[in-house]
């Protein structure tokens, strides 16, 4: 089969499809036939430096996530030609992901779907819409009677929270650090240019998605009315922690700050937001389709940072 195989810091332009053996089924594992699959920020992330970390098992075959269907069920309950979806667990870094033909993946990580979505559609779905459910609901417990602020809205997953959002009823306040990326927050019910200082501008805030990170965090737990809650889910603004943060001093009285770490999907969570996509008549953003043979290309346009909405790689 074919795959994209790491073995060291690669940059987009030299990413390229190799031959190698298509896996052979253990117990507790599935052959998965990829369809497609999405494209993340974390596996840019690890081809430009986290692979030479010792954690990662090398030769890596990348990928976070795919959508396919069931070809080989070793001893597991699912069945051939099954359709399924496959997100996080490890995937990607501790064993091979996504970014092949075939991969062989961890039954406990492997969700059935039940949806009309094209399997483009569907590659759009994962993780994505994934971590933007756990933010909004989990840890948000987002209501719509909520003003929702999304910081750094003009990414996959910020268009997938305002779309969820908006359909629960929420108004959104959405930004971007780009005034030309303004008009893609359309669907928001505020756009705001976003220079670094917010605290101040905005009123009536009650939950906030922090996807600027660590950069941002201290500014957004400003913006927040008495007893909002901040999540922080990404962490776009390349910065990765906060040295010195002391929480007494860095967090408002009566504001409440949270995080969501897409480590752990289920199959339950799977089901609700398939059927929050299909109730609400939602179709998933894809900001740009690639075929597998222009594998690299799709890598140049991840690191670009250039695609408004997820990038997904079909097979062809």
């Amino acid at each position: 089969m074919k795959a994209v195989v790491l073995n060291g810091v690669t940059p987009a332009e030299q990413v390229m499809l190799s031959e190698v053996d298509i896996p052979k089924v253990k117990p507790g594992w599935v052959l998965v036939k990829v369809k497609a699959f999405g494209m993340n920020h974390s596996e840019r992330i690890l081809r430009l430096n986290e692979i030479e970390n010792e954690y990662i098992q090398k030769p890596i075959i990348p990928g976070i996530e795919c959508v396919g269907e069931i070809f080989n069920p070793s001893d597991s309950h699912f069945e051939k030609g099954q359709k399924v979806v496959v997100l996080m667990g490890g995937m990607g870094r501790e064993f091979n992901g996504s970014y092949a033909e075939y991969a062989l993946l961890p039954a406990h990580h492997i969700f059935r779907v039940d949806t009309r979505l094209s399997w483009k559609e569907m590659a759009a779905v994962p993780e994505t819409y994934f971590t933007a459910w756990g933010s909004l609901f989990e840890c948000l417990h987002l209501t719509k009677n909520d003003v929702l602020l999304i910081r750094g809205a003009t990414c996959a997953l910020g268009y997938a929270a305002m779309q969820v959002a908006k359909a629960v009823g929420s108004k959104v306040i959405a930004t971007t650090h780009k005034e030309s990326k303004l008009p893609l927050l359309k669907g928001a019910d505020e756009a705001v240019l976003d220079m670094g200082k917010l605290q101040g501008r905005l009123s009536g805030v009650t939950k906030a998605l922090e996807l600027v990170g660590p950069k941002t965090l201290y500014d957004t737990l400003h913006c927040m009315k008495k007893g909002g809650i901040v999540c922080h889910t990404g962490i776009l603004g390349g910065v990765y922690a906060l040295n010195g943060f002391d929480p007494i001093k860095c967090i408002p009285n009566g504001v409440y700050l949270t995080g969501f770490y897409s480590n752990s999907p289920s199959q339950e969570a799977m089901d609700n937001i398939f059927s929050f996509i299909r109730q609400n008549n939602l179709r998933p953003c894809v900001g740009a389709e690639y075929d597998y043979s222009d594998i690299k290309e799709a890598c140049v346009a991840l690191d670009s940072g250039k695609v408004n909405g997820k990038i997904v790689v079909k097979m062809t």
